[in-house]
């Protein structure tokens, strides 16, 4: 999944377009669909791309329920709220999914997925500044198994995470991970990361990757290398 984070719909066009062919979703976030609107998503969706809308939605019950009605319109394949919403809030998700259905405006469902705790997230973030006691990793965990009993189908995590999820939900719930970064990549703002070879070997389903592949001269290029660098043994 490319993170399509960019401040215009030119630009993100431009960049999709470099990838057209290359078989990897597009991530749509805050930047680019707050710049451009769901039209962003409906050009994209014509080029034969898959859209992951990354909007993180975190509200009461009733607003996620709208919002996920709204999205499902658009025809997105994947979509997120946060866990920290609470269980009612994600089951409101589903619920938006379902009305959008049963109104005929979406041909399908997407799939709802839950953000966990950010890849910029420390340890002494989550415990000194948002105020959650324990290991990281147990916090994360917990709120996996909250998005599960909700019914969503899986989760965004740090790659690092991703055993523990899968050993406490199954293989079959999905993980979403950010915080890759290729061999010899700037970290960024990222803090729990590993490589695309270590997600793939943690038992992750879909990498997130932004930066390395849209600020590198030859996008396609910075792709054709994280691919390899996924299969190589």
């Amino acid at each position: 999944m490319v993170a399509l984070d960019k401040p215009d719909a030119k630009a993100a066009v431009e960049l999709a377009d470099r990838l057209q062919g290359s078989g990897c979703w597009m991530k749509v976030g805050m930047e680019l669909f707050y710049a451009a609107g769901p039209a962003i998503v409906r050009e994209l969706k014509s080029k034969g791309f898959r859209i992951f809308l990354d909007l993180k939605m975190h509200d009461i019950p009733n607003t996620v329920r709208g919002g996920a009605r709204s999205i499902s319109r658009l025809g997105v394949d994947l979509f997120n709220v946060h866990a920290a919403g609470g269980t009612a809030m994600m089951e409101a998700a589903l619920e938006g999914v379902r009305d959008a259905l049963e109104a005929g405006d979406a041909e399908r469902a997407p799939l709802v997925i839950a953000v966990t705790q950010l890849t910029s997230t420390s340890q002494q973030v989550l415990n000194a500044e948002i105020g959650i006691a324990g290991k990281l990793e147990d916090a994360v965990v917990h709120y996996a198994k909250l998005a599960q009993a909700a019914g969503l189908q899986g989760v965004v995590a740090s790659p690092l995470e991703v055993p523990a999820i899968k050993s406490a939900c199954g293989s079959g719930f999905l993980t979403v991970t950010p915080g890759i970064r290729p061999r010899g990549a700037d970290v960024g703002d990222q803090i729990r990361i590993t490589t695309p070879r270590e997600a793939i070997d943690g038992g992750t389903d879909y990498l997130v990757i932004g930066r390395p592949i849209t600020a590198a001269s030859s996008p396609q290029d910075a792709l054709d290398y994280i691919l390899k660098e996924m299969t190589e043994s």
